[in-house]
C-alpha cells in the first residue's frame, strides 16, 4: 500500500469512527428517533452524502452487522459432528472473549439504545435473520455440504436467543455478566425443544 493510500485508508476510518462516535452520543442525549441524518453529519463535520457513504441508514449505524468472513473464523473452526446448536453455544463465548474492555463498554451503549428504542427493537428480528444467514453458511454439514432446512431453523432460533440475551443485558444496564445473560437465553431455548425443530412439525410449547 502507497503512502497515499495508506493516508487516504486512515482518513476513511477516522470519518467512520467519527460519524458512529457523535450519532451514538446524540442518541443517549436525545434519543433516537429524535436525531436525524443531517444532525449526525453536521455534529460529525461532514455532508449527508458522506454520512451515507459510510452508513447506509442511522439503523445500520446502531444495528450492525457482522460480516462473512467474521462469521467463517468464528465458526469454520467448530466440529462438524456437533449438532448445530452445541457449536453455536461453543463459539458465542470465544467471541465474547475476544472483547476487550473498551469495546464491550461500547457494545453495551449501542445495545442501550437499540433497547430503549421500539422501533429498533423490532427491526432487530430483520437484521436477525441476515446474521442467521451467515452463520448457517459457515456452519456446513456433516457431510461439508450446506445445512439443511431444519438446522437452519436451529441456527435462526438461537440468533433469536442472542438477540434477546443482548437486549435482556442493556435492559439490565449491563449489571450482569453478558455471557451468563446470553447462556440463560440458550438455556431457555432448549429447554423448549430448539433441538427439535423443523420446518413440518414445529415443537409445541411445554405442558
Amino acid at each position: 500500500m502507497s503512502e497515499t493510500q495508506d493516508w487516504r485508508a486512515r482518513r476513511w476510518a477516522d470519518t467512520h469512527q467519527r460519524i458512529y462516535d457523535t450519532a451514538m452520543r446524540l442518541f443517549q442525549e436525545q434519543g433516537f428517533e429524535q436525531v436525524n441524518v443531517g444532525q449526525i453529519a453536521a455534529g460529525a463535520g461532514v455532508s449527508v452524502p458522506t454520512f451515507y457513504a459510510h452508513y447506509q441508514s442511522r439503523e445500520h449505524l446502531v444495528m450492525q452487522l457482522p460480516t462473512a468472513e467474521e462469521m467463517n473464523a468464528l465458526l469454520a473452526g467448530q466440529p462438524v459432528d456437533l449438532p448445530v446448536a452445541e457449536r453455536i453455544r461453543h463459539a458465542v463465548p470465544e467471541w465474547f472473549a475476544a472483547w476487550d474492555q473498551e469495546f464491550r463498554e461500547a457494545q453495551l451503549v449501542r445495545w442501550k439504545v437499540i433497547a430503549t428504542t421500539p422501533s429498533l427493537r423490532t427491526r432487530a428480528a430483520e437484521f436477525e435473520r441476515t446474521t442467521a444467514g451467515l452463520v448457517a453458511a459457515a456452519l456446513p454439514g456433516d457431510s461439508g455440504v450446506a445445512l439443511g432446512p431444519a438446522d437452519q431453523v436451529v441456527v435462526n432460533a438461537y440468533l433469536s436467543a442472542f438477540t434477546m440475551g443482548m437486549l435482556t443485558w442493556a435492559d439490565g444496564d449491563g449489571e450482569r455478566k453478558l455471557e451468563e445473560v446470553v447462556d440463560e437465553a440458550f438455556d431457555a431455548l432448549g429447554q423448549h425443544g430448539a433441538r427439535r425443530f423443523s420446518p413440518a412439525a414445529p415443537s409445541a410449547p411445554p405442558p
